[in-house]
Parts: structure tokens; C-alpha cells; sequence
């Protein structure tokens, strides 16, 4: 696995002509998860989204508005090679969903199929709390008992707990003070994954049926909202699926 030129991204191994599919993980996550895809992956060639203050960016500075994070990312990365598409995961498909958004509104080639997982449509109402201003360790236990996801040896050591609790609570914030803004629908086919045990519904699930007047898929899998760690084979046949149809020529911007 090599970085790629632009800092936001990481790739798997280089197969010409395969589509590209631009992986963004969840609230605190980072993107050495999705570059484990790859072999699962054999038609595509994964490229997951590294945000600033985490992995290998640890360093630098957080982000922790959606329009800050979304004009950032469209600034550094060209997204010229077609055929391409999203796929987020609970934050991951909010953050993929405004960055399409952004390339319709600059008149840029759209991804052509967007991949959703494990989050509400983002036109319904939200009812949680702002995680993003608890202290450390409530921040993390809180997460940690809603959605699972953080190991059990991270919340048991101090200086992991210290690593992981800045990217967490920024991207908690991006989340938290995320405001849904009424635009046109848009024109491409949507993926809508989500686990049958999660905390996010059916229904919440079918409301991105909403937001685009492209074909939409509605799936769920055994698991709660990291069903796709818990049985990443179907999962990963899923995607491939969904990727593995994308046209080979440009979307329209129009």
C-alpha cells in the first residue's frame, strides 16, 4: 500500500482501468481500516480518505466544521480519474454525501454511484446531545456504549485514550453542528447500507431514497453499526457489486 500524492488519500495496489472508490470513515475513525478492503476488493481500486489529526496526519491540525472539512478536501484533490464513487461509513457517508453535493454546485464530474452506510439521511431530524463538548473519558465511554467501535485496550490506556479522543471529538463537532441545507436532488444511483441490530432504522435508511432521483439500493446485514466489521464478506460482495457497474465514461455535472 503507497500513499498517493495528494495527503488526503491512501491507496491500494495499482490496477489500470479499475474504477476508484473513495472510502470515508467514521466519527474518529482513520484510514488504515479500508486499505484491509483491498483484497476483498479484487475489480477496485480503494482510496481511503485520511483526515487531518489522525494516522499518518496526526500532526496536523483538526477540522471540525462540515464546510471547513468539505472545502479542504475538494481544494487538494483532483477526483479526475473516472469512473469513481463514494462510500461512507456513519460520518464517512454525511461527509461523501456534502463533498457530492459540492462538486455538483462547482459544475465538477460527480462520482458516479454513492455508497452509503450506518447514517440516518441527513434531511431528518436529529435528536442526540453535544457528545463533542463532554469531557475525555464520558466522550469516549459514551461513544463507545451508544455504537461500539472502540477497543476495549484503547479505553483501557490513558495514552491511547488521549490519541484517539481528538479526532473523536472533532468529527463529534463536525456532526453535531452539521446543518442540513434544502437543495435539488441529486442525479446518480445510491447505495444504502445499515445493520439490522443498529441503532439507526429502517426507515431512516430508506429516507435517503429522498435525496436523489437516481436508482437506490436499500441493504441491511446481520450486525449493529459496525455490521461490517462483524461479517465483512457479504459486505465487501455488496460493494463490489455496486461498483462494479459503474460507466466508464464521465457523469454529467448537469
Amino acid at each position: 500500500m503507497t500513499t498517493t500524492s495528494p495527503r488526503w488519500l491512501i491507496s491500494g495496489p495499482p490496477r489500470p482501468a479499475a474504477p476508484r472508490l473513495y472510502c470515508f470513515a467514521h466519527g474518529g475513525g482513520s484510514a488504515a481500516e479500508y486499505l484491509r478492503w483491498a483484497r476483498g476488493l479484487p475489480g477496485v481500486v480503494p482510496y481511503a480518505v485520511q483526515l487531518p489529526g489522525r494516522g499518518s496526519r496526526a500532526d496536523e491540525p483538526v477540522l471540525t466544521s462540515m464546510d471547513a472539512l468539505v472545502t479542504a478536501f475538494l481544494a487538494e484533490v483532483p477526483l479526475d480519474a473516472a469512473p469513481y464513487a463514494f462510500f461512507g461509513h456513519s460520518l464517512g457517508s454525511l461527509v461523501s454525501y456534502e463533498i457530492t453535493r459540492a462538486l455538483r454546485a462547482a459544475g465538477r464530474p460527480l462520482p458516479a454511484r454513492l455508497v452509503v452506510s450506518g447514517m440516518p439521511a441527513p434531511h431528518l431530524p436529529r435528536t442526540s446531545g453535544p457528545l463533542h463538548e463532554l469531557p475525555d473519558r464520558e466522550l469516549l465511554e459514551t461513544v463507545s456504549r451508544l455504537h461500539g467501535g472502540i477497543p476495549e485496550e484503547v479505553l483501557a490506556s490513558p495514552e491511547l485514550c488521549d490519541l484517539a479522543v481528538r479526532a473523536l471529538r472533532a468529527d463529534y463537532q463536525v456532526l453535531e453542528t452539521y446543518t442540513w441545507r434544502p437543495q435539488e436532488p441529486l442525479d446518480l444511483p445510491v447505495t444504502v447500507l445499515g445493520g439490522t441490530d443498529d441503532r439507526v432504522t429502517a426507515e431512516q435508511l430508506e429516507a435517503w431514497r429522498e435525496l436523489t432521483t437516481g436508482e437506490v439500493t436499500v441493504r441491511r446485514f446481520p450486525g449493529g453499526h459496525f455490521y461490517l466489521r462483524e461479517r465483512p464478506a457479504p459486505v465487501l460482495r455488496a460493494l463490489a457489486g455496486a461498483v462494479a457497474g459503474l460507466r466508464t465514461e464521465e457523469r454529467s455535472t448537469c
